[in-house]
């Protein structure tokens, strides 16, 4: 019954819509009637701001954390994975925003960093380098989660000092995650298909400035 609570505790913690309450609170703006129309980290920055966009960023990530070390309390033997993942679920589909939510990216990092945070802080360079690479958030989010999970099988042989053990229900949520962000990014990837997905104005092929 314990482990019940704390994964719908675990969900409403994810369900937190971070960007709808920070825009409409300081901004007078419901970011989903903007841009994407979504009420991640990356509509965010692009209609409110680099402040309100890092303020998001932030409060997603530090939800999945959260929601991720509830396993640690006291007298709690459950996976910290599970809560991980029922954050992230609520992040997607949050009950506080009519079941329209962000594209787990955050989240989901939020996550890693309660349960391995060496492996967490890696995979952060790994995609920042992808987004110094390719200036488009979307696409970076997409490949580190493939490079990150592919890692999640290979690590524990070759780096077990990030992966001391092969963990089968991180690889298995980490499968699960990939592919929730893919189909997220559905519209994304047919953007960068065509050439015309939003860049930022950092890295190889940052999106110049207008003058």
């Amino acid at each position: 019954m314990k482990t019940i609570i704390l994964i719908i505790i675990a969900y409403l913690l994810g369900s937190i819509p971070s960007g709808l309450w920070i825009g409409k609170t300081f901004y007078k703006k419901d970011i989903r009637q903007f841009g994407s129309g979504n009420s991640g980290t990356t509509n965010t920055f692009r209609i409110l701001g680099v402040k309100a966009g890092f303020a998001v960023f932030l409060a997603d990530l530090l939800k999945g954390t959260l929601a991720t070390s509830l396993a640690y309390l006291p007298s709690v033997d459950t996976n910290p994975l599970w809560f991980g993942l029922a954050a992230i679920v609520g992040h997607v589909f949050p009950v506080f925003a009519k079941f329209k939510g962000g594209k787990a990216v955050a989240t989901s990092a939020g996550m890693l960093l309660g349960y391995n945070p060496l492996f967490f802080f890696c995979s952060l360079a790994l995609f920042l380098i992808l987004l110094f690479i390719t200036s488009m958030v979307s696409l970076s989010s997409m490949i580190a989660a493939v490079i990150i999970t592919l890692s999640t099988f290979i690590l524990p042989s070759i780096l077990p000092v990030l992966l001391p053990e092969q963990d089968w229900l991180l690889s298995c949520i980490a499968v699960i995650v990939t592919a929730f962000i893919f189909y997220l990014h559905r519209q994304n990837i047919q953007r960068i298909r065509q050439g015309t997905e939003s860049r930022i104005s950092f890295g190889l092929n940052k999106q110049e400035k207008k003058k």
